[in-house]
């Protein structure tokens, strides 16, 4: 049974929405200055940093080639997809209007999985020797990134 709103909180709610205040243009641009928009291509570039990184740090521990290569191509089968991910989203057909955006945004993602669940499919295939645990590592490491990026996105800017 859903339970009825009391008048005393309705009326809270009223007077909190009534607080609200537009910002003036001055403070949306100082807004802006201090929340630059982030790149999408300096978070696939981070993940190709990170990918490389995971591929050399098993080759570290476990002194195997094929160990490394798994990883890396763990690494690759997220880099890979999000670059595509990037070139469409960024494209001038993407930027015609809103309805273009969010319809390339879905399109996009849907190739974005589509190419990361071939990848994997095609590991066994593609890389001789493969460690399933390196190329998951390597898949997973690097596919963090994203939140990575996003609770320290004032690393990722250069400064203005």
């Amino acid at each position: 049974m859903a339970r009825m709103q009391s008048d005393a909180q309705i009326d809270e709610q009223n007077e909190t929405q009534d607080d609200f205040q537009p910002m003036t243009a001055e403070q949306a641009q100082a807004w802006r200055k201090d929340n630059p928009p982030l790149s999408v291509w300096r978070v696939v570039g981070f993940q190709v940093l990170v990918g490389l990184g995971v591929a050399l740090a098993t080759y570290a521990i476990t002194g195997r080639a094929s160990t490394a290569v798994s990883a890396a191509y763990g690494a690759l089968a997220v880099v890979l997809p999000a670059a595509l991910f990037a070139r469409g989203v960024t494209s001038k057909v993407a930027s015609l209007n809103a309805g273009a955006a969010v319809l390339g945004f879905f399109v996009w993602e849907m190739v974005k999985i589509a190419l990361t669940v071939a990848m994997l499919f095609a590991a066994t295939r593609v890389v001789p020797d493969l460690s399933w645990p390196a190329m998951l590592a390597g898949l997973i490491v690097t596919m963090k990134v994203y939140w990575v990026v996003l609770a320290k996105r004032h690393l990722f800017h250069p400064k203005v």
